[in-house]
Order: C-alpha cells, then structure tokens, then sequence
C-alpha cells in the first residue's frame, strides 16, 4: 500500500487541525494505521495507532484526550483530528500502515512497513 500524508500547516495554539494519510494501491482493510511525528532535532514519536479490523485506538500521552483517529471507508483514508493544539505539538507528521503489527508494537516506528511523506504542522504560540 502507498500512504500520502496530507493536511499540514500553520495554526495557532488552541486551534484544530485534522490530517489525512490516504491509501493508493489497495485499501486499509487488515492494517494497522499509525501516526507518528518528529520535531525538529528529536526523534520520532507515537501519536496515535487505529486497528481498522477493530477500530481500537491507542494513543501517546502527550495527545491523548486532544487528538482523534478515525477512518473513512470510502475515501480510503485515516485521519488525525487534533484539537486544542500546543506550540510543542509543532513537527512534521508522519502516517504509517503495518499489517502484521501487534499490539506491544504499535508505539515502535520499526514495526511499519508502510510509510507516508511527512506533512509539516506549525504552531504559533
């Protein structure tokens, strides 16, 4: 599956931003869909996972209860709904897509496949 990585831009704090990571080649069925992000001079970090057969999702600590994972069937896509967005949210985000991850792996970035172009998300303090 090819992922492309949508949505980015600049914001200010406390404002929403919803990214999209959209499937070409096949669809998402039986994968798990994941974000990650990495900020300038940091490595990269968990976001968000979604098991599309389950619709589980698992999220970092440092988004959990401001970002949302969710999909839709027929456009193909995942998206990452953030709110109440913080100056240190700012990185470029990454979607990525695995389908024989389990679930002790979701955070680690080394059991994705699948990877998406970056998309870059600025916020302004």
């Amino acid at each position: 599956v090819q992922l492309q990585a949508s949505g980015g831009g600049l914001v200010q704090a406390g404002d929403s931003l919803r990214l999209s990571c959209t499937a070409s080649g096949e669809t998402f069925n039986g994968y798990v869909v994941a974000w990650f992000r990495q900020a300038p001079g940091k490595g990269r970090e968990f976001v968000s996972a979604l098991r599309l057969s389950s619709m589980h999702t698992y999220y970092g600590d440092s988004v959990k209860g401001r970002f949302i994972t969710s999909r839709d069937n027929a456009k193909k896509s995942v998206y990452l709904q953030m709110n109440s967005l913080k100056p240190e949210d700012t990185a470029v985000y990454y979607c990525a897509a695995s389908r024989t991850i389990i679930v002790s792996s979701y955070r680690n970035e080394n059991g994705y496949a699948h990877w998406g172009q970056g998309t870059l998300v600025t916020v302004s303090s």
